[in-house]
């Protein structure tokens, strides 16, 4: 019996970034921290898991110890190229989705998933590529027969991928 394909899923810089920070005092972000702990303690094996230089940039910057922590939770991590392809429908999501300049890199997360057809990027800063932004992207992508990838926070993957589970779809 052949071994079922692992789905491939873009953590995006938020993950590493919660889950390297300190306890939070704040419930909201001690969720987020808990969620991500569990996610990549006893589940992101269950995937191939994918970045880009564009979330070792973000890691990589602040407070020098917290970014060697980012980084070091990412080593294992696929690093994926970026090629012209990818930088040509970053700049188009850009222009048509209205994203903010201080969120460009937004455009570039979700433009690598669907060039590398990765079938999940999971994020908690949903504020660009959230409602009623996706609706936008699947649009665009299906007007243009492109690659749609689901884009979730982690809680959501998680419940979901459990669900298919216990239903026999994965």
């Amino acid at each position: 019996m052949s071994q079922a394909v692992k789905k491939k899923v873009y953590i995006e810089t938020t993950i590493p970034s919660v889950i390297t920070a300190r306890p939070s005092r704040d419930i909201g972000n001690l969720y987020h921290q808990e969620v991500s702990r569990e996610f990549w303690e006893n589940e992101r094996h269950k995937y191939d898991l994918f970045i880009s230089k564009y979330v070792l940039e973000e890691c990589s910057k602040g407070d020098t110890d917290a970014a060697k922590k980012r980084i070091e939770l990412l080593k294992d991590v696929t690093l994926l190229d970026i090629d012209k392809e990818t930088e040509k429908l970053a700049e188009e999501y850009f222009k048509c989705l209205n994203i903010p300049e201080k969120a460009k890199t937004d455009c570039f997360h979700l433009a690598i998933c669907v060039v590398k057809k990765i079938d999940f990027l999971i994020s908690w800063n949903m504020t660009h590529l959230g409602y009623p932004t996706y609706s936008k992207i699947v649009l665009y992508n299906g007007s243009h027969g492109l690659w749609l990838p689901e884009l979730l926070t982690p809680d959501i993957f998680m419940k979901i991928q459990k669900e298919e589970a216990e239903n026999g779809r994965v």
